[in-house]
């Protein structure tokens, strides 16, 4: 059954590239981040917490104290440089690009659209007061970069819901719902799953067993999902163009991945 607007392949990854994707994985040191900072702080009422998940991004960085990429109005200092995709990366986000170029209608497309951020979510159990917690799975909301967003899963199978949110207190109505498998790759676009529908992970299987090899403290990661998005070139900065107040939040988190990774050792050292 066809679903303008969603489009879904269960095995879009080879077992070759499925093997050196998880090699880049095992190199990889996600970072856990606060949802608030010193200049960004919590709303009255609220504390500060940190986000469910350790998390990368490839392209642009989008810290959650910038409050992510919301064009029209939040599109300024939103989007810090980040590393290149790597070679097996950038290769399937052009065969990810060339498949929305034939399954999309062109308004849905804007342009000079192409996938060149990705944000790296991992999905497990965090241990908690000696105690594994289980984490697995992501509220409502919408991705809000503009055009088709492609999704890459990995590892173990993952319960996706698109949801109609019918506002606080209220229970959101299921309109579409699947299970997005191990290589699986699902793009969705156009005005009612992308503009209109909220989505969210409700749950990670662990039938499988699977422990995936990635340098995070005190986190067992069982899935793995790149979501490839675009952000217009113009909005996106290299760290020393950030304001004084902005950069002084996102400085310990910068050091922290500069520890492990050349492009953003080499940024702050051009500040």
């Amino acid at each position: 059954m066809r679903h303008p607007g969603l489009y879904y392949d269960s095995k879009f990854l080879m077992d070759s590239d499925e093997k050196k994707v998880l090699d880049y994985l095992s190199e990889l040191h996600p970072i856990w981040e606060n949802r608030y900072s010193k200049h960004r702080p919590p709303p009255q009422g609220e504390s500060q917490r940190q986000l469910l998940r350790p998390v990368y991004w490839l392209g642009n960085w989008q810290f959650a104290c910038l409050d992510y990429y919301r064009p029209p109005k939040g599109t300024a200092f939103r989007c810090v440089r980040a590393e290149p995709y790597p070679e097996v990366l950038q290769r399937l986000v052009n065969k990810m690009e060339k498949i929305t170029f034939q399954q999309f209608r062109p308004k849905e497309i804007p342009k000079g659209w192409k996938l060149n951020t990705c944000l790296v979510n991992f999905y497990g159990s965090h241990l908690e007061n000696g105690k594994l917690v289980d984490v697995a799975r992501v509220g409502e909301h919408k991705d809000f970069e503009p055009g088709p967003v492609a999704s890459l899963s990995l590892g173990e199978r993952a319960f996706f819901q698109f949801v109609d949110s019918r506002g606080r207190g209220m229970p959101s109505r299921v309109v579409f719902q699947q299970w997005l498998e191990n290589g699986s790759l699902q793009i969705f676009g156009g005005e009612r799953y992308k503009d209109r529908l909220f989505h969210r992970v409700q749950r990670v299987e662990k039938k499988q067993g699977i422990q995936l090899p990635i340098k995070v403290e005190n986190f067992q990661t069982r899935r793995v999902n790149f979501t490839f998005r675009f952000v217009p070139d113009e909005h996106i900065l290299p760290l020393k163009k950030f304001p004084k107040d902005l950069l002084e939040d996102l400085l310990p988190y910068a050091k922290e991945l500069a520890q492990h990774s050349e492009f953003f050792s080499s940024e702050i050292k051009n500040i």
